[in-house]
């Protein structure tokens, strides 16, 4: 399957790359890694993501990342 990231995501990723490069650019592309890593995931797994309640369409899925876990120990 081919993933298709819009002009919109692009920017998306641009901006939190930029954002979080401000404290990290270490943290920065690793966050931008896990993110196009997902992407790779769903063109390899293409039904591992939840179907996308606005457009109520099979082939359309979507990917919920959240921040990386980082232990207190």
């Amino acid at each position: 399957m081919r993933v298709h990231w819009t002009n919109t995501a692009e920017g998306h990723l641009d901006a939190i790359y930029a954002h979080i490069a401000l404290d990290s650019p270490e943290y920065a592309r690793g966050m931008v890694d896990r993110l196009t890593g997902r992407s790779r995931q769903i063109a390899e797994f293409p039904y591992s993501g939840s179907k996308v309640p606005e457009y109520d369409a099979e082939h359309i899925r979507e990917i919920i990342e959240g921040p990386p876990f980082i232990s207190s120990t």
